[in-house]
């Protein structure tokens, strides 16, 4: 089918993978949150009124983030990186904030030095678009009331470029680089999109970050009454209201967190002696041809279908699929037709949802939930669909509400999106033998 992209002669290497999340700001420690099935939606604190009946709204916040004491945690040694980082982005929206971290995380993680030479042969793409809306409302109320307080920054920091400007800077990055849109879907394009500029040559190493996207309370409202968000039942046990795939499922649960990945050839990582944490080995993307909020199960399983085709594999092939699952009423109806399609009756499958864990982290959801499948492919652990009480497809094999060991080498990670836009991507451990599947001596993990 034209457009598919062909199978790569090499693979593109993972060597970071960064995470900033209210479950933890390190791969591990996120890793292990997300085994022991630990939630980060609350109901917000502080003043809660809203524009509606509804109103507060659960969130898996940001809470604690604060851009100085994260320099000091992770910057400790390196204190001219840290007096930048608080320089360049000290003073930026929280798209910009979260992107600069978790960026020189992923950088560190993988080994670089910031600002050195190898950020000349190094492109950096930006996951997402409307980033800064919290910022922008708050900023055009605070012009109304007050004129002559609007920072001349504005200019600035309202757009989504601010991330790639901060990213570059602190980070030393000067190859290539531009945002990537996709609303729900952005991480995961940026992502294919990275691995695609590798694969073509276009790029010897690429950077890819997602910054935490922010919504004003017009947003958050609107979703709301389009039916989209959970906002009633379940409010006293907040950690409770996404529900994918289950039968009393009410919406999704809006999440804050950041990610990045640094992606490299073979060729590259070998010749520094880098640690490969995984590989990307195919991926594909289709649109639905409609305008629009309803997802289209065919559009899905085109996706899926161009990704595993990409990587030379099978459905068959595939251990373990992370789903957008959102919670959604009608989403997670179509998304388990499509999973179906693909996958037919596979009980060796395994299928989990990261968002009642992080909460939906709008354009940042697909890189946040590709760094999770790292981090699961590693542990060789399946984390648990918390709130699955009553499967809405009991043949699905779906994670139960505890965390399984179950042998992965092969993952997909899906992000579907508002608009008809659909991305997978297929992520494998390092190497490309496949071993035997062994038994399941244990097959609950806590």
């Amino acid at each position: 089918m034209s457009g598919d992209a062909p199978a790569a002669a090499q693979p593109v290497a993972v060597t970071a993978a960064a995470v900033l999340s209210p479950l933890g700001d390190r791969l591990d420690g996120f890793t292990a949150a997300l085994l022991a099935g630990r939630s980060a939606v609350r109901m917000p604190s502080g003043d809660a009124d809203g524009p509606a009946e509804g109103w507060p709204l659960p969130v898996a916040a940001l809470d604690d983030f604060v851009l100085g004491s994260w320099a000091e945690r992770h910057l400790a040694g390196s204190p001219d990186t840290a007096a930048l980082l608080r320089r360049v982005a000290g003073r930026a929206a929280l798209p910009a904030r979260t992107a600069a971290c978790v960026a020189l995380r992923a950088v560190l993680d993988a080994g670089l030095e910031p600002g050195g030479g190898w950020g000349e042969e190094t492109a950096l793409l930006v996951a997402g678009s409307n980033l800064a809306l919290a910022h922008q409302a708050a900023t055009v109320l605070g012009h109304h009331a007050a004129p002559g307080r609007l920072r001349a920054s504005y200019a600035l920091t309202h757009l989504d470029v601010d991330a790639v400007g901060a990213v570059s800077e602190v980070t030393g990055v000067r190859g290539e680089g531009w945002t990537v849109g996709g609303a729900s879907a952005s991480g995961t394009i940026a992502l294919l999109q990275g691995a695609r500029m590798i694969a073509s040559g276009w790029a010897r190493r690429v950077l890819v970050v997602a910054p935490a996207a922010e919504l004003s309370p017009v947003e958050a409202e609107a979703f709301r009454r389009t039916g989209a968000m959970a906002h009633g039942a379940l409010r006293g046990t907040p950690e409770r209201m996404c529900r994918p795939f289950d039968r009393d499922r009410q919406g999704f649960v809006r999440g804050e967190a950041a990610a990045a990945v640094v992606l490299e050839s073979a060729a590259a990582a070998r010749s520094r002696g880098a640690e490969v944490l995984a590989e990307v080995a195919g991926h594909g993307q289709r649109l639905d041809a409609r305008r629009g909020t309803e997802p289209d199960a065919r559009g899905q399983a085109a996706a899926m279908r161009a990704a595993l085709r990409s990587a030379g594999l099978t459905a068959e092939e595939v251990d373990y699929v992370n789903a957008h699952g959102t919670g959604s009423v009608l989403g997670d109806e179509v998304e388990a037709a499509s999973l179906r399609e693909v996958f037919g009756e596979r009980p060796s499958l395994r299928i989990n949802s990261t968002k009642p864990l992080t909460g939906h982290c709008l354009s940042a959801a697909g890189l946040v939930e590709a760094v999770a499948v790292i981090g699961q492919l590693r542990a060789g652990s399946a984390h648990p669909n918390p709130n699955l009480d009553h499967p809405v497809d009991p043949g699905l094999p779906l994670v139960g509400t505890r965390a399984e060991r179950h042998p992965m080498r092969t993952a997909l990670s899906n992000s579907f999106a508002f608009g008809g836009v659909n991305a997978s991507v297929v992520l494998r451990l390092p190497g490309t033998a496949r071993a035997a599947a062994p038994a399941h001596p244990n097959p609950d993990h806590t």
